[in-house]
């Protein structure tokens, strides 16, 4: 699988394009494009390539993910996908949006489409598991791809740190947990894309993060 990545809105959030060639179906995960000019370097992109996107995958329904979710989701008539215990976040986009001193359309997000633990959803003839991450928020989500050998996960684990859990609905200790059993349990040469920052591996995690590599060494 390819992944392409747009940087975008102020707090430099990654936009990930899951796709196969050109012409092939695709997934947007995390769309949180917060201009037109962010947005149409993202519809440049799958113009140019022929994409057809059948869905949005949200890791978690905070603003900076979500910005563009919903333009999304109507110019290329697919789903929202995302654990609705984050409805409640993505019905206070607009609340969100002044609280991180944004300026965007900050219309209430309605995810269409509620994803648990153990879904699978297809693209290209290769399986996404979903696996539930709560913590960083209730409804947190990551997206594991066994055969691609790599996971989005949103902001619950970055190189080297862990999400920050003091925003409405975070706890620590339920990050602490859902990171331990969901994503360190993967493979070691599992890639991780994270929300924001560079990429890492689930092995160099669970030996360097220190939120958790006194447990593994």
């Amino acid at each position: 699988m390819k992944v392409s990545v747009f940087i975008v809105n102020p707090f430099a959030e990654n936009c990930y394009i899951l796709w196969q060639e050109k012409g092939s179906d695709a997934m947007i995960v995390d769309p949180g494009m917060a201009d037109s000019g962010e947005r149409n370097a993202v519809d440049k992109f799958i113009a140019e390539n022929e994409l057809k996107i059948k869905a949005v995958l949200l890791t978690h329904q905070h603003a900076d993910h979500i910005l563009s979710a919903q333009y999304i989701a109507e110019k290329y008539d697919v789903d929202i996908s995302a654990n609705f215990a984050d409805n409640m976040l993505g019905n206070r986009l607009r609340e969100q949006v002044a609280m991180f001193g944004l300026r965007c359309n900050s219309e209430p997000l309605v995810a269409t489409r509620n994803l648990e633990e153990g879904e699978s959803l297809a693209l290209c003839g290769e399986n996404i598991k979903v696996l539930n991450v709560p913590g960083h928020s209730p409804g947190g989500l990551a997206f594991y791809l066994p055969d691609s050998g790599c996971a989005f996960v949103g902001d619950s684990l970055f190189a080297h740190s862990i999400g920050r859990t003091d925003l409405p609905g975070g706890d620590y200790s339920t990050l602490i947990n859902s990171v331990a059993e969901k994503l360190l349990t993967l493979p070691d040469e599992t890639v991780v894309y994270s929300g924001h920052g560079e990429s890492t591996t689930i092995g160099d995690e669970r030996r360097y993060n220190p939120y958790f590599a006194l447990n593994y060494k």
